[in-house]
């Protein structure tokens, strides 16, 4: 029989896998989350063949926790540029970023941050100076990164860069949203996950992405603050 004791343990655990914040856990055991369907990531398992695409002598793993002014995007570029000076090719390389915890937003097209004013719930702002109403890294114009020049996640999906975001952190942070600002968590969930950019890989959590990408023979590189 499981207890009322066991349930909350397994809902800590699990967020701190997530690499979560104190106020993250307060919504793990907020009442939005008492139904059977709450956190659930079945059915993924061909998620797994995503990471074959994995390729090159230049291998690395981001690990985008916060939005960190685009910089999990911003060394993903990094990335191919010093290995093109150093005469390889993009075929030679592979770049993932994992957007997980508060860098969920990255992985989100411009429709879903107005709709949603992600920039303001996340405390993101553009080159206007006042919180995005669209997504800064996908098509970032100047003054979105700390530097002016950086391609976006567009351009580098173009060059073989792979991007994935943590299925468990769009339920958290859907739930979040909900107890702020009003809404069902579920169907706000539904309506993020319908608005992740085209060829950006759901995946169960992001920390299990880190783990499958480094397995592949990836490097590991903290990209959040």
């Amino acid at each position: 029989m499981k207890t009322k004791d066991s349930n909350s343990r397994r809902q800590f655990l699990g967020a701190l896998a997530l690499g979560a914040t104190a106020s993250t856990i307060s919504v793990l055991a907020n009442p939005v989350y008492a139904s059977t369907k709450a956190f659930d990531t079945k059915g993924m398992k061909a998620t797994e063949n995503w990471f074959d695409q994995i390729k090159g002598t230049h291998r690395i793993v981001y690990d985008g926790s916060t939005p960190h002014a685009g910089l999990p995007i911003l060394w993903n570029w990094a990335f191919y540029l010093s290995h093109n000076s150093t005469d390889s090719p993009d075929s030679d390389i592979t770049a993932m970023s994992v957007l997980r915890h508060s860098a969920i937003p990255l992985a989100l097209n411009d429709e879903t941050w107005a709709k949603y004013k992600l920039g303001e719930f996340f405390g993101v702002k553009d080159y206007t100076k006042d919180f995005a109403l669209r997504n800064p890294w996908h098509e970032p114009q100047d003054g979105d990164y700390p530097i002016n020049g950086p391609g976006g996640i567009k351009e580098m999906q173009g060059r073989g860069a792979l991007f994935c975001v943590c299925n468990l952190a769009l339920q958290v942070y859907s739930g979040k949203y909900a107890e702020k600002n009003g809404g069902n968590a579920e169907e706000i969930y539904k309506d993020w996950v319908a608005g992740i950019i085209p060829d950006i890989e759901l995946v169960p959590s992001g920390v299990w992405a880190l783990g499958k990408a480094q397995a592949k023979g990836c490097g590991y590189i903290f990209a959040g603050e």
